[in-house]
C-alpha cells in the first residue's frame, strides 16, 4: 500500500513538472501569438518605416482599438483596425496631401487604415514628444488635449500630460494603450 501511493506521489509530481516546464516554455509563445498578436505585420512594418514611428506602439493601438478587427465599427462611427473618425480621415488626407481617390470607406482596408493611423499618431507624437499626451490626442482630439494642457493640474509645463487626464475615459484608454506598448516591447525585443 505505501509503495502504491508512493508510485502515485511520484508519478503525479512527475506530470505536474512536465506540465510547468510546458507552461514555462509556452507561455510567452502564447502570448505573443494570441494575447499580443503582430497581425498584418506587413502593413505596420511599411507605415512604420515611413513615417519613422515605433512599430509596438502602432500594435498598442490596434490591439486596444479594435483587437486586430479589421471590420470594427464603433457606436461613434470610427472605422477598421486603428478606429478612425471622418473627421480624422479628413484631416490626415489633407496633412498628407494624399490623392489616391479614397474615401472614408477604404479605412475599413488595413493598409490604409494603418496608414492613416500610424500617420496620425506620428504627427501627434512630434506634437507633444510624449507617447502618453499623444495617445490621449488620439483619443480625445487635440482640442481636448491642449485645453487640458493649460491647466496646472494636469500638466506641470504646459507641453505633456504628466499629472493627471481629466477625462477618465480617455485616462483609461491611455493605460491600456501603455500596458499595450510595454508587454509588446518586453515581448519582442
Amino acid at each position: 500500500m505505501q509503495k502504491s501511493r508512493s508510485k502515485k506521489n511520484i508519478s503525479a509530481l512527475f506530470l505536474f513538472l512536465v506540465i510547468a516546464v510546458l507552461v514555462i516554455f509556452l507561455l510567452p509563445k502564447v502570448y505573443r501569438n494570441y494575447l499580443y498578436p503582430q497581425k498584418y505585420s506587413e502593413y505596420v512594418s511599411s507605415a512604420a518605416e515611413k513615417y519613422s514611428f515605433d512599430e509596438r506602439m502602432i500594435y498598442a493601438v490596434i490591439r486596444t482599438e479594435s483587437r486586430f478587427d479589421p471590420n470594427a465599427t464603433s457606436d461613434v462611427g470610427a472605422r477598421g483596425l486603428m478606429q478612425l473618425m471622418p473627421e480624422a480621415y479628413d484631416w490626415v488626407g489633407y496633412r498628407m496631401k494624399d490623392n489616391r481617390n479614397l474615401t472614408y470607406d477604404d479605412m475599413l482596408n488595413p493598409e490604409y487604415n494603418i496608414e492613416y493611423g500610424t500617420y496620425l499618431l506620428k504627427i501627434l507624437y512630434d506634437e507633444y514628444g510624449d507617447y502618453e499626451t499623444a495617445v490621449a490626442a488620439y483619443h480625445a482630439g487635440r482640442g481636448s488635449v491642449n485645453n487640458w494642457l493649460k491647466d496646472p493640474e494636469n500638466s506641470s509645463d504646459g507641453k505633456i500630460l504628466d499629472k493627471k487626464i481629466p477625462s477618465s475615459a480617455t485616462a483609461h484608454y491611455v493605460n491600456k494603450v501603455m500596458k499595450a506598448y510595454k508587454m509588446y516591447s518586453q515581448l519582442y525585443d
